[in-house]
């Protein structure tokens, strides 16, 4: 007997139902799709050449391999064993498992067991293992299991204590960030001016943050800080793009609103200053940063794995791209909405390789709490 994967025979029996789905009833519809996805994961039976290992339930008598293997059910020359039936159930969560404690819910799961290699035969006896839909979704599966196999097995999610502390080191910047302040600014040529200036917007006409920026376009000299309503963005008191004089004055304007007197700022200009925002004082050790680079790192450390593992595979076959014809490829840039599938679904592309892996977060550090 010809032996397919179970990603084979899910394709196989979801390509079945949607072909068939015009078919049937409506009611039925849903009460075999629903069987279908709860056996999504079951490898097929005829695959098994080895002895189904025993699972003692807690509390539950020993079974004997014998036992295990003791038919429940036959499609044709595929047979459902006990211990087939028993992984099958007891691999549901507490409250599904519930629902299937009577002999007669029993044979309600067992009989989808059966719709689901009906189904699959039938979909094989149609040649949809041949149907591209299906070969590109069976790929798109392997490629997952593929992944996962080469990287999640072997995932352990330990990263050296130095490599993060090179990191820490390297990033200070992200950990450790001084007090900043954010002001807006008019800025005139002469004192005089900006004296008037000051009274002016340090009464009710500068009292809000539209109010100030109106002042700012009525006497500001400055062009480009006058586009951005005189904004100067966050600054700390290392700043150098800013006259240190400013700097000085925008750091003492301690509540948000304040306006200053005027700031000579030494070249010639003459500032006048509110405070629009300030950011406190952010310090991290490498203790408290510890879990976020370790986690950063472990997802570096592991899309740089699957880049070496693709690479090398890339390595070793034989590659042609033809630019030529690929120019030919016409893109439809219209707004018209995808094209679906024949069942109302839109058609998307398969992702690539390196996409299919989904980057599960790391393992918990040897010797810590499992969260």
């Amino acid at each position: 007997m010809i032996r397919f994967p179970a990603a084979a025979v899910i394709v196989l029996v979801t390509a079945c139902q949607h072909r068939d789905s015009e078919r049937m009833e409506r009611g039925r519809d849903r009460v075999v799709e629903q069987d279908t996805r709860r056996d999504r994961e079951r490898v097929p039976y005829d695959e098994r050449d080895h002895d189904f290992p025993p699972v003692q339930l807690p509390g539950a008598p020993n079974q004997s391999t014998e036992e295990l293997r003791t038919p429940l059910a036959k499609i044709d020359d595929v047979t459902i064993t006990l211990g087939e039936f028993q992984e099958r159930i007891n691999r549901q969560s507490p409250y599904i498992r519930a629902r299937y404690s009577s002999l007669e819910q029993k044979k309600e799961f067992l009989d989808s067991l059966v719709r689901f290699e009906v189904l699959a035969k039938e979909a094989y006896r149609r040649g949809f293992d041949r149907d591209p839909e299906v070969i590109r979704t069976m790929k798109q599966v392997m490629i997952q299991k593929l992944m996962r196999d080469e990287f999640d097995a072997k995932a352990t999610g330990d990263v050296a204590e130095a490599e993060m502390k090179a990191y820490y080191d390297a990033n200070l910047g992200e950990y450790q960030k001084p007090e900043e302040v954010r002001v807006s600014a008019i800025i005139v040529k002469n004192r005089a001016q900006a004296d008037r200036v000051a009274l002016e917007a340090r009464g009710d006409a500068g009292k809000t943050n539209k109010g100030f920026r109106d002042l700012v376009m009525k006497y500001s000299a400055d062009e480009e800080t006058k586009l951005r309503g005189g904004d100067l963005r966050y600054f700390d008191a290392a700043n150098k793009d800013l006259p240190a004089a400013v700097v000085k004055a925008g750091l003492m304007l301690f509540t948000t609103g304040d306006v200053s007197q005027t700031v000579d700022a030494g070249n010639g200009n003459f500032y006048v200053l509110k405070q629009t925002g300030r950011r406190r004082q952010m310090v991290r050790s490498f203790e408290d940063a510890k879990p976020q680079i370790r986690n950063k790192l472990f997802r570096e450390n592991r899309l740089k794995a699957q880049k070496e593992f693709i690479d090398n595979l890339r390595g070793k076959s034989k590659i042609e791209i033809n630019e030529a014809n690929l120019a030919k490829v016409r893109i439809d840039t219209s707004n018209q909405a995808a094209g679906d599938d024949g069942h109302g679904h839109d058609v998307a592309p398969p992702p690539l390789p390196q996409q299919a892996p989904i980057n599960p977060p790391p393992p918990p550090a040897p010797g810590s709490a499992a969260p």
